[in-house]
């Protein structure tokens, strides 16, 4: 059926008689461990915790604001024994995990040999995020839309690569660096400095010892997120990151700094292309490799003048752009969770608040390089007595009765309006309640879609 604690599905019929979703009756309390301690975690706690079927939620290790609504436990993500111990221990139903780290070292494979239920793709099918190699080799054997790219390990051939091309161009580590392995060269300097930091001195470590050089397209970025269960998928709403540290899209690149939702360059056409040319080719290609993907897919898009093209794929929910799609997401997350481990993704559907969405990160000063920790955050309560705004913790920690930043990242807000202009003033006056030395964000997250919206209507 729909997972080991579940008793039954049915589906429900709209008055039109066209189906609504699947409704999960379930014989007992679940007792659920999200892992991670980012934005995106709180988001998935704070999601989850308002599911009826949600008796017990533990969140490892979890940041100030998971503390509120979920029980913290000091284990860090890479520390996979003690969170498959404690996942025994404690009789948990269903692990979520948060981060691309975990699920890149096979934390879905020590899981499931264990017996225990947790949701995310494993070792293998993680690659797609963990290697971009591997997913560059797959979208060429596939035909997928993406940009032209070769790949070295020898920081010599990659230069005398370079000279050839037209700049910009985009360098890119194989594997993991919390989302700052990206980087658009606009001239042959920056192109030479990037591959010997990334191979010849290890600025990501292993991560950048192979790299990937690849045209640089033109075109608005676009998040999409599905639940694949191998063999379909349910795609939720679409969204729109900020990736760059600074206004107008300047600075170097960030793990995000705000992101809205919906996104307005997606629409029905592409969706339809989206799925004849990037998503059935993909699964065809998975199979074709031996690769079974259950989880989140979440395909990072550029919409170009030929159409949307693959920047990347990754293989988790992204941050911020779970902070916000969730608040927009209407219908019971752990269901929808525990119907792609079963593979039963297909009769499901999600119904969505039409209302549009803004994150804003606020940040600590100096990030994504080095920033000072341990600062007194200031003014939350304020921003969260704000209708339709929610606050979402990322680098947080309790000390005594204080919130203090404690990453990078520190806050998520996120607020709902009844237009995207709205949904965005709101949010920057939550923001404007919130304090901390030397707090950085960016002013401008929504504001080309806001002015494009308001061009069209003219």
């Amino acid at each position: 059926m729909c997972g080991p604690v579940a008793r039954c599905c049915e589906k429900i019929r709209r008055p039109t008689g066209s189906w609504l979703q699947l409704v999960f009756h379930f014989s007992e309390a679940m007792r659920i461990l999200v892992i991670g301690s980012g934005g995106r975690e709180h988001a998935l706690t704070w999601k989850l915790a308002q599911s009826p079927h949600a008796e017990r939620i533990f969140c490892a290790p979890g940041n100030a604001g998971t503390s509120e609504i979920a029980e913290n436990v000091a284990i860090i993500v890479s520390d996979l024994t003690a969170l498959v111990r404690f996942a025994k221990e404690n009789r948990v139903d269903l692990a979520v995990v948060g981060p691309d780290d975990p699920l890149a070292a096979g934390i879905v494979d020590v899981f499931t040999s264990e017996k225990l239920r947790v949701f995310g793709p494993d070792k293998s099918a993680a690659r797609i995020e963990s290697s971009k190699i591997f997913a560059k080799e797959l979208m060429h054997s596939q035909k997928i839309p993406t940009a032209e790219a070769r790949t070295f390990s020898n920081s010599s051939e990659a230069l005398q690569y370079c000279e050839r091309l037209r700049f910009p161009i985009v360098i890119k580590a194989d594997g993991l660096a919390l989302g700052k392995g990206v980087v658009i060269a606009a001239d042959a300097a920056t192109a030479g400095s990037t591959i010997d930091e990334m191979i010849n001195q290890g600025r990501f470590g292993e991560a950048g010892r192979r790299i990937i050089i690849e045209e640089f397209l033109n075109g608005t970025e676009c998040s999409l997120h599905a639940l694949v269960d191998g063999k379909n998928y349910l795609l939720l709403e679409s969204s729109r990151d900020h990736k760059r540290a600074l206004d107008g899209d300047q600075g170097p690149n960030t793990g995000g700094m705000g992101a809205f939702s919906p996104a307005n360059n997606w629409n029905t056409k592409l969706q339809l292309r989206f799925d004849t040319e990037i998503m059935k080719p993909l699964l065809r290609g998975l199979v074709d490799e031996g690769v079974t993907f259950r989880g989140l897919l979440y395909p990072g898009l550029i919409i170009t003048s030929d159409g949307p093209r693959v920047l990347e794929f990754n293989c988790r929910f992204g941050d911020p752009e779970t902070q916000v799609l969730l608040p927009r997401m209407k219908s019971d997350l752990l269901p929808l969770l525990e119907a792609t481990i079963d593979g039963k993704i297909e009769g499901c559907a999600i119904e969505w608040d039409t209302r549009s969405a803004v994150t804003v990160v606020l940040a600590s000063g100096g990030y994504p390089a080095k920033y000072e920790s341990g600062k007194s955050i200031s003014g939350l309560d304020q921003a969260a007595k704000l209708e339709d705004v929610q606050v979402f913790h990322a680098g947080t920690k309790r000390d005594s009765s204080e919130v203090k930043t404690a990453g990078g990242r520190v806050l998520a807000v996120t607020a709902l309006g009844s237009s995207l202009e709205a949904a965005r003033a709101r949010a920057y006056e939550a923001v404007s309640r919130i304090h901390f030395e030397n707090c950085h964000y960016r002013r401008d997250i929504a504001l080309d879609a806001v002015t494009a919206n308001v061009t069209e209507s003219l």
